[in-house]
């Protein structure tokens, strides 16, 4: 099977930061262990030399990724590499694939792979628009753009039950039939951050958390502050939040200047300490093993946090407010609705030896079905 794998990275400089960078890196080798010709198109190739790779222009913002998939140089792809299936990594960019097949006469199956979902569901129904991709008011047009993606694909990926509901109810709402094309694929853990739980001793009456997300508004990071005050106040707890960015480009900050603003104001609590693994995966593994336990995000839309995974294959308990995709896979024991039940969680972390190994064991096995090589059979025989 020869597969194409389109990709787009959204900071080619930070590519640490760049979960979806990260899961081609560990899904592409493992592919191509399974038998399939990879080609992956992308600003930057992926650190394995057996998978293709064909460079392409990075965009500069997210809009552009969404609306100006560059038809010339897909159909040049397309008449070049010939694939059998093409990966669309931008599910917005469907619609364009598919007239790039047509132009160039390859027949060749579309799957969307969809690593952000630009829209969310209240626990009551309702449907709300990323602020995200909500700039100017042109959410509800990426909304449209998203469902034109998936009516153009033949086989529709998402990592989650919650991600399958939401896309499934979004469709709905947008006049388009999935059918069986959608599938659950789950991302892959990434094989530099796993740790044997039998190798981690638990903290003794103080434990360091770590919050390893990016600090955009809409990952909820106010609300994160806010906690991150009261735990270090009211519990046996340090914090360590994860510079991810460094220094972004004027563009970048222009379109949402909010991580700067919160890590500003992050650098400046008590109690909390601001690290950077400067692109390096050891340097990052090394902060995780110093860590007792995970924050997840505040973000309602969260189909799926990779940060969470690399906490959890680490060995670390994740807690996180009970919402989303974070409801469906942290430990109930670890989820909470206030500030009150995050301190109570943590101060058993920090203080309860049997509790703290007990979640240590339970994340890491969340965990052993996420290897590349699992992942990679589910994902070709969802694309078959």
């Amino acid at each position: 099977m020869r597969v194409l794998y389109l990709l787009n990275v959204s900071n080619s400089s930070q590519l640490s930061a760049d979960s979806g960078y990260t899961f081609a890196d560990m899904l592409a080798p493992a592919l191509t262990d399974a038998g399939a010709e990879v080609t992956v198109a992308s600003p930057v190739p992926v650190g394995d030399t057996r998978v293709h790779f064909a460079p392409t222009t990075s965009p500069s913002t997210k809009y552009r990724a969404r609306f100006d998939p560059g038809m010339d140089a897909l159909v040049t792809l397309i008449r070049d590499r010939r694939p059998e299936v093409v990966v669309a990594n931008q599910i917005e960019a469907a619609p364009a694939i598919r007239a790039a097949l047509l132009e160039a006469g390859v027949d060749a199956l579309i799957a969307g792979y969809c690593h952000y979902l630009p829209f969310s569901f209240t626990d009551t129904g309702v449907l709300e628009l990323d602020p995200a991709m909500n700039g100017r008011g042109l959410g509800r047009s990426v909304l449209l753009a998203f469902a034109a993606g998936l009516a153009a694909c033949d086989r529709i990926l998402v990592h989650s039950s919650t991600a399958a509901s939401w896309t499934t109810a979004a469709a709905a709402r947008t006049g388009v039939d999935l059918g069986d094309k959608l599938h659950i694929v789950p991302a892959p853990r990434d094989v530099r951050l796993v740790r044997d739980p039998a190798d981690i001793t638990p903290p003794e009456g103080r434990a360091t958390g770590i919050y390893n997300h990016r600090l955009y508004r809409h990952y909820g990071t106010a609300r994160f502050t806010q906690l991150a005050r009261r735990l270090v106040a009211d519990a046996p707890v340090r914090l360590t939040v994860m510079d991810l960015f460094g220094t972004r480009s004027p563009e970048r900050i222009r379109l949402d200047p909010s991580p700067e603003r919160h890590l500003e104001e992050l650098a400046t609590t008590d109690g909390v300490t601001i690290a950077s693994d400067r692109g390096d995966r050891i340097r990052y593994r090394n902060i995780l093993a110093g860590a007792h336990f995970g924050i997840a995000p505040f973000r309602p839309g969260c189909p799926w946090s990779m940060s969470v995974i690399d906490c959890q294959a680490m060995g670390l308990p994740v807690i996180g407010p009970r919402t989303g995709w974070l409801a469906e896979h942290i430990d109930h024991e670890l989820l909470f609705d206030t500030d009150e039940q995050a301190v109570q969680i943590t101060e058993r972390l920090a203080t309860d030896a049997e509790f703290y190994l007990v979640h240590a064991k339970r994340a890491y096995a969340s965990t052993a079905d996420l290897t590349p090589a699992v992942v990679a059979a589910r994902y070709l025989e969802a694309i078959k």
